[in-house]
């Protein structure tokens, strides 16, 4: 089975920009975000060769936002064919490429200068036929707004469908060890999971983003898995200096899953996402030696009620109320002096 990684930044956009150019017939783009200058020039630039270039852009996020409005617009004056994605998900957060029916991208990043130069993340690519069959079968069926066939025998881990199972047994079938990196971890099968793995001895490495980057209203299952998962002795950690937006599950240093699904019930349920799970050893090799370094460069989270309130307070969010937690007024000048003289 042929496949490949690239980790960002390290490999910057490199990679995709050399498979766009070196396309020779057809090029199918599924993306949540796509606004990067180089990548665009890349696509419209396929088009102006003759290359078959089909786009489907998410069209707005869930608040309501669209951010890919100014994108679409210059790939039809450019004359590529773009279309929002199937309107029966909330969200697709899918992002792939296919390049002449035979080279597949499965990301966790998106088309965006942020994701290409500050943010870790990772993309897998498949030359394998199934799985690069498969990721063709899904883009025409949203493409045409038919409906797309996952059951048992499905190379690919794809939402609403196989996701929460494939990703459940994958952590059950841990045997010594699991490096997580995630934004999110809200979901309570998920999170069951990882205490299963804990109290069976597996070792856990878990890397998340701090309390104050959820929304609001995610607070509560955000700060509640990461604390669930703390209480059990897991181990929460944050970067040090990027930005978490990959997605990556690596056990036993021998398989792992990369994609786009955050764990939550959101992306599990309604939203058009997309993983691979691979066990190619050069992949694995060098995924092992990207989540040790990170591992190296990163900080304990504090997740006591103290840690989360210092976190929330230092970025002007009350969420006391929400994650009840109450603190007494001389805690609460205590830790705001303790903030100021740090």
């Amino acid at each position: 089975m042929s496949h490949s990684l690239i980790v960002m930044p390290d490999d910057t956009a490199k990679p995709i920009l050399d498979a766009i150019n070196g396309a020779k017939k057809s090029i199918r783009v599924k993306m949540f975000l796509f606004s990067d200058p180089a990548l665009l020039d890349a696509v419209e630039k396929a088009q102006k060769r003759g290359i078959k270039v089909r786009v489907m852009l998410n069209p707005a996020r869930r608040s309501g936002q669209s951010e890919n409005e100014e994108t679409t617009k210059k790939l039809k004056a450019a004359k590529v064919d773009v279309q929002h994605s199937n309107p029966e998900f909330d969200v697709t957060h899918e992002k792939s490429m296919v390049v002449d029916d035979e080279t597949a991208f499965v990301h966790s990043l998106n088309w965006d200068t942020k994701n290409l130069t500050v943010t870790r993340d990772y993309a897998v690519v498949t030359q394998h036929g199934p799985e690069v069959k498969e990721i063709i079968e899904c883009f025409e069926a949203d493409w045409h707004r038919k409906p797309f066939k996952v059951d048992a025998n499905s190379h690919l881990i794809w939402c609403n469908a196989n996701g929460r199972d494939r990703v459940a047994r994958f952590i059950d079938d841990a045997k010594h060890t699991l490096f997580v990196q995630n934004e999110r971890y809200q979901d309570p099968i998920i999170i069951e999971r990882f205490v299963r793995a804990k109290e069976r001895g597996v070792k856990i490495h878990v890397l998340a983003r701090p309390a104050h980057t959820l929304k609001i209203e995610k607070l509560i299952e955000g700060v509640g898995g990461l604390r669930i998962m703390d209480d059990v002795g897991i181990k929460i950690h944050k970067l040090k200096h990027l930005k978490l937006h990959g997605k990556i599950l690596l056990a036993d240093h021998a398989r792992a899953i990369v994609g786009s699904i955050n764990l939550t019930p959101g992306s599990f349920d309604s939203r058009r996402e997309l993983a691979i799970e691979v066990h190619n050893e050069d992949v694995v090799e060098r995924l092992t030696k990207v989540t040790h370094h990170d591992w190296e460069n990163s900080h304990p989270q504090d997740l006591s009620d103290e840690g989360l309130m210092e976190d929330l307070e230092k970025h002007k969010i009350d969420g006391s109320e929400i994650l009840a937690i109450e603190e007494d007024e001389d805690d609460h000048e205590h830790h705001k002096h303790n903030h100021k003289h740090k």
